[in-house]
């Protein structure tokens, strides 16, 4: 007769559940897996499918139990560097959306806004073009296949144990947080710049002739100059947004190596 002691079980639940939580944590936080429009229980069975496959070659795990002391917080560990890996990936989506706020802005799009389910926050349409337009160049990557492996080889980075994460993972992943503003600032740049130059145009325009309608010319111009740009610095934002998310899995991997340094 076949018997099963009882730390058979605690070593079997602890082999499935922390590297669960690390993989769950991923799917929350990262872009593509974690979108809202995703049911929580898809999220969750993508999470116990991939952990199904990543737990037999996993490195063995802590001898502690899962609902003791020491097994919660390894839990709690395993699901923070989980959201520390999507986040790391979230950001460069985020810059690309910042950089297509801001040249909705330039263009006088500043008021053309609808609900985002996502961020349960006001966005702007132009913005929400160049993330969806970001979002379709992270797939044609293969960005999400490039997240799966930097997760899998997480777990030999910084492997499931008792000990403390060094605060150094989180201050890289802080100096990543600037690639929002840089970023994003750098991606807008050709649309801020031209309607730069529309603006200084239509400004010279009003000052020789000032029975001109400011608001009945100018907004006409900006919008249109900023529509034909738009369209023309597609196939150079592409690149850029592509060399982004690589950036952004490259940084994930030194977010976990400053984890793992005492």
């Amino acid at each position: 007769m076949i018997t099963i002691t009882s730390q058979q079980w605690y070593a079997w639940i602890a082999a499935f559940l922390w590297p669960f939580l690390r993989v769950f944590g991923l799917i929350l936080a990262e872009p593509v897996f974690g979108n809202r429009a995703v049911p929580i229980a898809a999220k969750v069975g993508l999470a116990a499918f991939i952990t199904l496959l990543l737990a037999p070659v996993l490195p063995p795990m802590p001898p502690a139990e899962p609902a003791s002391g020491a097994g919660v917080l390894i839990g709690i560990q395993q699901l923070l560097i989980g959201l520390a890996m999507g986040f790391t990936v979230r950001i460069a989506l985020t810059a690309a959306e910042t950089a297509g706020q801001l040249a909705g802005l330039q263009m006088g799009l500043g008021f053309a806004v609808f609900f985002d389910p996502q961020t349960s926050a006001q966005t702007a349409v132009v913005g929400q073009f160049v993330g969806l337009f970001a979002v379709l160049i992270f797939l044609s990557i293969n960005g999400h296949a490039l997240v799966l492996s930097a997760l899998s080889e997480s777990f030999s980075v910084l492997p499931i144990a008792t000990s403390t994460l060094s605060p150094r993972g989180w201050r890289v992943l802080v100096d990543w947080g600037g690639a929002i503003f840089y970023s994003g600032l750098l991606i807008a740049l050709p649309v801020i710049g031209a309607l730069l130059i529309a603006n200084i145009t239509v400004g010279i325009m009003t000052r020789a002739a000032p029975q001109l309608n400011l608001f009945a010319v100018g907004f006409p111009i900006t919008l249109a100059t900023g529509f034909v740009v738009l369209y023309l610095v597609v196939p150079y934002v592409a690149p850029a947004l592509a060399a982004l998310f690589e950036q952004a899995v490259l940084t994930m991997g030194r977010v976990l190596e400053s984890m793992a340094t005492p």
